[in-house]
């Protein structure tokens, strides 16, 4: 007898988990913000600066000739001051290299990204 109420019950209860999950899935669904625009860039200091994660725009900046492929700017700065790159940076129009050079010194180049013309050197504190 008490086999016999259990499976049923069982049952139900299966049921009603799934259904419960079901609500819930469709509830979260509905609630979820729909796809927006990409972010506008960032102002920091009245420099325009991208967001983290905007490199799809930057590819299509550089497909469309508007900027500089980043692999110039650093071949350049490597060619110029040989040496391991610790950092890059894109804010605004504008690349900034770090290398350590073999010297221990770490030099900052800062390059347009729309022509890739080198703008400023100096070595890093």
């Amino acid at each position: 007898m008490l086999f016999g109420i259990l499976v049923p019950m069982r049952a139900f209860i299966a049921l009603l988990v799934l259904v419960l999950a079901a609500g819930l899935a469709w509830a979260w669904l509905r609630e979820a913000p729909a796809a927006s625009a990409p972010p506008a860039p960032v102002r920091t200091d009245g420099v325009e600066t991208l967001p983290e994660r905007d490199h799809e725009r930057v590819r299509a900046a550089v497909a469309r000739g508007e900027m500089v492929p980043l692999s110039l700017i650093l071949a350049d700065a490597l060619r110029r001051y040989p040496g391991t790159v610790l950092e890059v940076e894109l804010e605004g129009h504008e690349y900034e290299v770090e290398i350590l050079g073999a010297d221990g010194v770490i030099m900052e180049l800062e390059y347009d990204a729309r022509t890739g013309a080198l703008l400023e050197v100096e070595v890093d504190d």
